[in-house]
């Protein structure tokens, strides 16, 4: 089995059944079928390889899914491209993997070409005609023969999926046919989908979480609906979508719904065909999690947890909301993975006691494109965990997240965690600004039900809970906060407002001198 397999056997299987409705085009598996097959035609004339890597920037569409398809009947790697990404950012991705072609359009064409300079000669597929590069509806025939390269290994590499660098360079994190089947497999197994579900995509494409929407979707015959790029923050918009398309199955970041539930008696109202929820990529306030379990009594909840690394590496469903006094765990190991803890000095952590979470298996990755492979070591996340006496894994934050604050180490997330229960509050982020004695902790909250909140009021909330060092400095309530295309808080952006408000305030500490 393959990835190109999945989609292959539920033609066969389910062929009229509706396979993608997406802001383009609505396909059924028949036509998704032919729709790949002309693809991999397309590519076959422009000379790709097995192992070539090809490009696909366009918005999120049910052609965009046949272009994924298309790439792997040649035994090729698809890259999914952020379409909202400035085209410097992806001439650069383009050309650290060696992106040769590129499915795109004319206009994104026009924007990369005038970086060739810097850029390999690189090949356009377009989605429209026009002088960058041919159509691909008029490159092959409506109904070409089918092209199929013998089956791939699942060592196969099979997409790259591009993430932030610390060094301020993208990685490309190598996902093999083994690792993305590893998680789908697992799915497909321990959640009682079916070929009637309604999956709803929100993540988009370039993010992993979308790995789950497609291909568990198509291992069982059911209908993904695509949320477009500019309706994926509108929360109105979005409960509507619930509404219209009758979705049952929906998995995003806890962000997203936290939007959504802001809408009140109509997410209530929308979410009645919700069967499973599924949410990961970022911690969910307690208190707003124990208000999405009332709503949703009836459906089943789940908390997952992976960098892109591993995909999905660990999962706790949520059973009785009432156990979880400190937060909801990420649970235990699934994907065929192992996973487990470990001190400073390597040492596996006993129960009650704090390391960092390891893992091994058949979702680990291949490597980052270009770094030496990962072979069989374990993956270190860089993520603090707290072994809990039932065998579950708590999320403590991150280990990079520890800053120092007058001489005293401080964790980002300990704080945080503090705010987020605060009755008044639905959102924080806590970032440390400055160094040395001039280090200062911003708080940036949003508040339930437009509720207002002083500076002092929560310096003394923070005495209640925190040590004197972790007593925040400063805090900016925002209406909404700043968001990243796949719907977590864009935390760089927060930098920016936090680092404008000090400097108005050492420009009027001056002034008053």
């Amino acid at each position: 089995m393959s990835l190109r397999d999945i989609v292959l056997h539920a033609a066969q299987t389910w062929p009229d059944a509706l396979a993608v409705k997406g802001p383009d085009r609505s396909l059924s598996y028949r036509e998704l079928d032919a729709y790949a097959s002309r693809f991999a035609s397309c590519l076959a004339q422009l000379e790709m390889q097995a192992g070539d890597r090809v490009g696909i920037w366009l918005e999120k569409s049910a052609l965009a899914i046949a272009a994924m398809q298309g790439i792997l009947r040649l035994n090729g790697v698809y890259v999914p491209l952020d379409p909202l990404s400035p085209s410097t950012r992806i001439g650069t991705i383009v050309k650290d993997c060696g992106i040769q072609v590129v499915i795109t359009t004319q206009s994104r064409a026009k924007l990369l070409r005038m970086q060739e300079t810097c850029l390999p000669q690189i090949t356009y597929l377009c989605l429209d005609k026009g002088e960058y590069g041919p159509c691909w509806e008029e490159f092959v025939p409506s109904s070409p023969q089918p092209i199929i390269k013998p089956p791939p290994s699942q060592d196969d590499m099979a997409y790259i999926l591009y993430t932030s660098g610390s060094t301020g360079v993208p990685k490309g994190v190598c996902i093999s046919q083994r690792n993305a089947l590893a998680f789908i497999q697992w799915a497909v197994t321990a959640l009682p989908v079916t070929s009637t579900d309604h999956f709803a995509n929100h993540a988009p494409f370039h993010f992993d979480l979308s790995v789950f929407d497609l291909y568990v979707a198509f291992s069982v015959g059911a209908s993904v609906y695509l949320i477009s790029e500019s309706m994926s923050l509108y929360p109105e918009q979005l409960v509507d979508f619930i509404r219209r398309e009758e979705i049952s199955i929906w998995y995003s970041v806890p962000s997203v719904l936290l939007l959504m539930m802001q809408q009140g008696d109509q997410f209530v109202e929308a979410s009645r065909s919700l069967r499973i929820i599924l949410y990961a990529g970022e911690v969910f306030p307690l208190k707003q999690i124990r208000r999405l379990c009332q709503i949703l009594a009836s459906a089943r909840i789940f908390n997952l947890y992976g960098p892109t690394e591993t995909n999905v590496c660990t999962f706790y469903e949520i059973s009785d909301i009432s156990l979880c006094t400190n937060g909801i765990p990420i649970g235990r190991a699934c994907s065929g993975d192992t996973v487990w803890a470990q001190k400073e000095d390597g040492t596996p952590v006993q129960q009650g006691e704090e390391g960092e979470l390891m893992v091994a298996g058949p979702s680990v990755m291949l490597g980052y494109w270009g770094k030496p492979q990962q072979g069989k070591r374990p993956y270190a996340t860089g993520d603090k965990v707290l072994l809990q006496e039932d065998g579950n894994y708590l999320y403590r934050g991150r280990y990079d997240s520890l800053v120092k604050i007058r001489g005293n180490r401080v964790e980002l997330g300990e704080i945080e965690a503090a705010l987020e229960r605060h009755p008044a509050i639905q959102e924080v982020a806590v970032l440390a600004v400055g160094t040395a004695l001039e280090a200062r902790l911003i708080a940036f909250v949003n508040c339930l039900h437009q509720a207002s909140l002083s500076l002092l009021e929560i310096k003394r909330y923070c005495a209640e809970h925190l040590p004197r060092y972790m007593i925040i400095d400063n805090l900016q309530v925002l209406p909404t906060f700043p968001r990243m295309s796949n719907g977590k808080i864009d935390r760089n952006a927060l930098l920016h407002l936090a680092l404008k408000k000090l400097q108005e305030e050492n420009e009027c500490k001056e002034a008053s001198l």
